[in-house]
């Protein structure tokens, strides 16, 4: 039974904390995009069409994930008439074209799980963008 038990348990344990490592890097990226959502749930509710509501933006998802500034990038994009990509001057735009008005809210992240430090594996680097329509207009 020892010698059972001195085969088997050092795979269990290593089972586990996998298992555990796996668990908290899916808690992660659903904590990013929970917060991303928010931040979709703020712009339609309050249009950030100033600075100081898209800092308010980046202010209240900082606090609800606990990243850095330099984590957490909320900017204003734009789609000019029926176009798929974005642009970040509106000017872009030909004049008489619609231009839509979207704010961009970008998560960065990084998670180290333990076993790096046996040479297996590498960080893990979260990347969260959601990109919500507040405001659609007539360019003149």
């Amino acid at each position: 039974m020892v010698i059972e038990t001195a085969i088997v348990a050092p795979v269990l344990v290593l089972l586990s904390l996998g298992a555990f490592q796996v668990s908290t890097i899916i808690a992660r990226q659903s904590e990013l995009q929970s917060a991303a959502a928010e931040a979709a749930a703020i712009a339609l509710a309050a249009a950030p069409d100033t600075f100081a509501r898209r800092v308010t933006v980046k202010g209240v998802i900082q606090a609800s994930t606990g990243l850095a500034a330099d984590k957490v990038i909320v900017s204003e994009v734009f789609r000019c008439d029926s176009q798929t990509g974005y642009v970040s001057n509106a000017n872009s735009c030909n004049s008489g074209n619609v231009r839509s008005r979207f704010i961009r809210v970008q998560l960065l992240d990084t998670y180290t799980p333990t076993w790096t430090r046996f040479g297996v594996g590498s960080a893990i680097n979260f990347n969260e963008v959601r990109n919500v329509m507040y405001k659609q207009e007539q360019a003149n």
